[in-house]
């Protein structure tokens, strides 16, 4: 199987690698991140020619990464602080939580401020929320929702088996769920 060339693959999968990095590391230290998992990708990437699933493999990539990140700097993962609004997309340009809505589409120029404050308020919500997930829960919701991986990697990736997988993104998603519409039910 031959190799496509290296840029192509960044640009395949380079969106979700780094939402996967903005979730494990938070948004602040996400681009650095995200560098050194694609210099060791390029480093790797000629003896990379029978790996199946490059998504997965950078994903895995990344994971490691984050985890010398956090050993480097000796701090908890994830603080709820460092998910800005702005950065509610997690990396999908024009994604839910962005803000990316024009001013035309709007009728005012006002409104499409108001609108993209929400938007960013709300995706603050969502990382708050996620970033207080246990590891495996978070860790799970991230790799099959945010990077699309099948519940096999995601076993792969956490160690665990496929249905373990599978419970630990069920319960994150539940636990979500209940984080974010606490505010809803107790009438704010």
């Amino acid at each position: 199987m031959a190799l496509a060339p290296f840029e192509v693959l960044v640009a395949e999968h380079g969106a979700v690698v780094l939402r996967v990095c903005r979730a494990l590391v938070g948004v602040q230290e996400a681009d650095d991140v995200w560098q050194e998992t694609f210099m060791a990708a390029l480093r790797a990437y000629p003896g990379s020619g029978d790996v199946r699933n490059r998504e997965a493999w950078l994903v895995a990539i990344a994971r490691n990464k984050a985890i010398d990140h956090h050993r480097k700097a000796g701090r908890l993962p994830i603080p709820a602080d460092d998910f800005p609004g702005e950065f509610g997309g997690a990396g999908v340009s024009g994604g839910v939580g962005t803000g990316a809505r024009s001013a035309v589409d709007s009728g005012s120029e006002r409104d499409g401020v108001e609108r993209a404050a929400e938007a960013g308020q709300e995706a603050a919500l969502v990382w708050s929320a996620l970033a207080a997930l246990p590891p495996k829960q978070r860790e799970a919701v991230v790799y099959h929702h945010l990077a699309g991986l099948r519940y096999a990697e995601v076993a792969a990736l956490l160690g665990n088996s496929e249905a373990a997988a599978r419970r630990a993104a069920a319960d994150g998603m539940k636990a979500l769920r209940a984080l974010l519409l606490e505010p809803t039910r107790s009438g704010q």
